[in-house]
């Protein structure tokens, strides 16, 4: 124990401990919230808490794990990440299961489920941070070569979970990434025009060709009442808005919320967890909410400015605006401004692979600070 003791010590000074423990406080914050919202169901809520803590055990030793290893190390092995990341997409064909979400995106082993597209995300993000820190090093960022690559390495995964899971909400995801990590990588402003304008353009044969009924009503469900079967769509939504404003300022209290105890939120434990905090610890709990996670994300950038390269740089980045995007979207989903596409709240709601994942980016960022920029940077940064 006595030689493990200095190894420990330069871990807990060299890694980010204030982003451990922020995404830990949020984990637990996340734990309680799903015991209350767990708690009426028919399993009960020890199920649910035993395998969130499993999770979290597995995400805690992976935030570790990829601390101690040198991030340009595991770039490096990028063949590899990317065949493990088709695979993981691939085996969906024969093994995909629902859940009753409408998404192929689940496998599910021993009643536990893994949704691969979180685990393709952030190998997505070390992907394209190795793609694009490359490109603008090596080659011409802006040149029309290396902005088709780059179109090709995001149109794949994008596509492969649209066409084979049917999960446009993490597919959607994946596009702000994207988007993101290009923006900070230093793209000119023309390109994003044109891509926009690509993109407008696909829209109408992605409507027609792509897209599934239930997929377009989802969209549109916010935002217009014509379409079939209104108030069956729009249910989940107004049962979320309903809990939220039962909870006032301070809220009913744990355990006690009329919507969340009479199991009248859908997905409380996981889609719509932000809705159960809402009615349980009201506009303050909500509001510690989205301060944690913006605390998290406003880390994980100032690590990748501090960063000593590119490809750090856009690491942190693309896994700060995973974090942001998808907040925005689910918080958008439960208070009724964005459509019900199934994206999960970071760190707070109820599914082992997400949390794994999620503490997995971390480790990434925090892996980063453990390795600061070398000297002749701090001298002109």
């Amino acid at each position: 124990m006595k030689k493990l003791m200095p190894h420990i010590k330069e871990f807990l000074h060299r890694a980010d401990m204030v982003l451990f423990t922020l995404c830990f406080i949020c984990s637990v914050f996340g734990l309680v919230v799903i015991a209350s919202a767990t708690a009426t169901s028919a399993e009960g809520s020890a199920r649910y808490v035993i395998v969130q803590v499993a999770a979290m055990l597995i995400g805690i030793f992976l935030f570790v794990l990829l601390t101690v290893l040198d991030i340009d190390v595991i770039a490096d092995k990028w063949p590899f990440l990317a065949v493990i990341s088709l695979l993981l997409l691939f085996i969906l064909i024969p093994f995909g299961m629902d859940d009753g979400t409408g998404n192929k995106s689940w496998l599910r082993f021993l009643g536990i489920g893994i949704q691969p597209s979180e685990i393709v995300k952030i190998i997505f993000v070390v992907l394209m941070a190795k793609h694009v820190s490359y490109l603008k090093e090596y080659k011409n960022l802006n040149h029309v070569l290396s902005v088709v690559q780059l179109a090709v390495h995001f149109v794949i995964p994008f596509a492969l979970i649209v066409v084979i899971s049917g999960d446009l909400g993490s597919a959607i995801i994946f596009f702000f990434i994207f988007a993101v990590m290009l923006f900070a990588a230093g793209l000119r402003l023309y390109w994003f025009v044109l891509g926009i304008a690509g993109v407008a353009a696909m829209i109408p044969f992605a409507w027609e060709h792509l897209l599934h009924d239930y997929q377009k009503n989802r969209i549109l469900a916010p935002y217009t009442t014509n379409i079939p079967d209104y108030e069956t769509i729009i249910w989940q939504s107004r049962q979320s808005k309903l809990a939220l404003a039962s909870g006032q300022l301070a809220g009913t209290g744990l355990y006690n919320g009329p919507q969340t105890q009479s199991r009248a939120v859908p997905e409380q434990q996981t889609d719509f967890i932000f809705s159960v905090i809402g009615e349980e610890l009201g506009m303050i709990g909500c509001c510690a909410v989205i301060v944690l996670l913006l605390l998290i994300i406003l880390r994980c950038v100032q690590v990748g400015l501090n960063s000593k390269n590119t490809m750090s740089m856009l690491v942190c980045f693309g896994v700060a605006s995973t974090i942001l995007f998808q907040t925005f979207i689910n918080v958008g989903m439960c208070m009724g401004l964005t459509p019900v596409i199934g994206l999960t709240l970071p760190f707070f709601s109820y599914g082992g692979s997400s949390i794994f994942s999620l503490f997995a980016a971390m480790g990434l960022v925090s892996g980063i600070k453990f390795r600061p920029k070398p000297e002749r940077f701090h001298r002109y940064g």
